[in-house]
């Protein structure tokens, strides 16, 4: 009898076991098939590219600690997903070198890990490629290759709407439809605070924002809009779409208020229509599109101070940008080519300084000093002559990041 009841004790156990292990096998499928918070987002193909989405073309850098996300470990103990920073950039023509500085010195301070969306001609892939995966060692970011891709209907009119490719921001909605919030930058952006900290406006929008700008100009006396737009515009004076962050979930699933019917149109159904009623009044081109939209949706566009957004206009003409002469610049934006001039060597001197550094401790500690005496060679224009604001937010970042024990980062 005993034995009897040995041999039943053993079979229950063993019955048990196998119903635990069942259980948590179907588990992390579940978490597997549901993608989790924080995976590879794939290339997702907007609906006008047919089946195939002509693949996007993928690079993976190293994941690091973005590699765990969501799932158990062997030992069943659940893992925190971690939270990426979704990066996006439209690179045509001679643009490689600018927007390898700008994920350089996101990459610098950054804190969390970032995942690249970018969107190059097809004859740049290959040299991304290449500078990307030999950034491989900081295991500190994934990137994904895109092609430029536009409605094939009327694909040659947004690819020559203002500049080359630079509607292709229009369409990132669309496109990357498993991405919920994106930052959007032009190329001649340079970050000289964390990312983290423009990810971070994210979560003071209200319920109704669907994305953040900056405005076009600080002191209207000096604003384009205000002065020559033939359209709608948001706002005073306008907003500026070089840096544009973005809750593409919330876009995707809005009805927008427009001037061409009475039924509200989805992000997918206004844009063209829009650039057929506007193309020959619009001289900004997508940048004019967007200042429409939120000009019939105000509610739907959170604002941030122009220190996020700094352009040679805060300063050509004297000091307009109050925020940044208090708190320094956040993010440097060289729209008019300047970081590829003589015209206002201020903007010059910081791209210089951030285009030769690597990434090594020691070279990022070293520019300061060499930085502010070539910003010093500046004083002779009005841009050069507030340079201390240009610098008072990169030490800050740099000591934060990178004067503190390791453990303490």
């Amino acid at each position: 009898m005993r034995r009897y009841l040995r041999v039943v004790v053993l079979c229950l156990a063993c019955g048990f076991c196998s119903l635990l292990y069942a259980f948590s096998q179907l588990a992390v499928s579940l978490e597997e098939g549901a993608g989790g918070v924080g995976g590879k987002p794939q290339a997702a193909a907007a609906s006008w590219l047919g089946g195939d989405g002509r693949g996007a073309g993928r690079g993976v850098g190293s994941a690091g600690p973005a590699a765990h996300h969501g799932r158990s470990d062997r030992y069943g103990v659940k893992m925190q997903p971690v939270e990426r920073v979704h990066l996006a950039v439209v690179a045509c023509g001679e643009r490689l070198e600018e927007t390898v500085t700008m994920l350089k010195s996101a990459l610098i301070f950054s804190i969390k890990p970032l995942q690249f969306h970018i969107f190059a001609e097809d004859q740049l892939h290959d040299s991304f490629k290449g500078i990307l995966d030999s950034w491989s060692f900081l295991q500190t970011f994934n990137y994904s290759l895109y092609p430029i891709t536009f409605p094939s209907e009327n694909a040659a009119e947004w690819k020559k709407l203002f500049k080359p490719c630079a509607s292709q921001r229009l369409f990132l909605p669309l496109i990357l439809k498993e991405v919920d919030s994106l930052l959007y930058v032009d190329t001649d952006i340079l970050f000289l605070r964390p990312i983290d900290d423009i990810w971070a406006l994210l979560k003071k929008f209200n319920s109704t924002q669907i994305a953040a700008m900056a405005p076009e100009h600080e002191e209207p006396r000096i604003g384009w809009y205000n002065r020559f737009a033939r359209h709608p515009y948001y706002g005073k004076t306008g907003v500026n779409s070089g840096v544009m962050l973005m809750n593409m979930t919330r876009m995707r699933r809005k009805y927008f208020k427009n001037d061409m019917t009475t039924v509200r149109l989805r992000w997918g159904d206004i844009l063209m229509p829009l650039l057929k009623k506007y193309k020959l009044n619009i001289t900004w081109g997508d940048q004019d599109l967007l200042n429409i939209i939120f000009f019939h949706n105000p509610e739907s566009l959170f604002v941030f101070p122009c220190q996020w957004n700094y352009r040679p206009d805060h300063c050509i003409y004297g000091s307009n940008c109050q925020e940044a002469e208090e708190e320094g610049i956040f993010i440097l934006h060289g729209n008019r080519g300047v970081y590829h001039d003589d015209k206002q060597p201020a903007f010059r001197a910081i791209y210089e300084a951030l285009r030769n550094c690597s990434f090594e401790d020691d070279s990022i500690h070293s520019l300061l000093k060499p930085l502010e005496l070539e910003l010093q060679k500046t004083v002779h224009t009005y841009c050069g002559k507030i340079y201390k604001i240009f610098i008072k937010q990169l030490t800050k970042s740099i000591q934060d990041r990178y004067d503190r024990p390791p453990k303490e980062r």
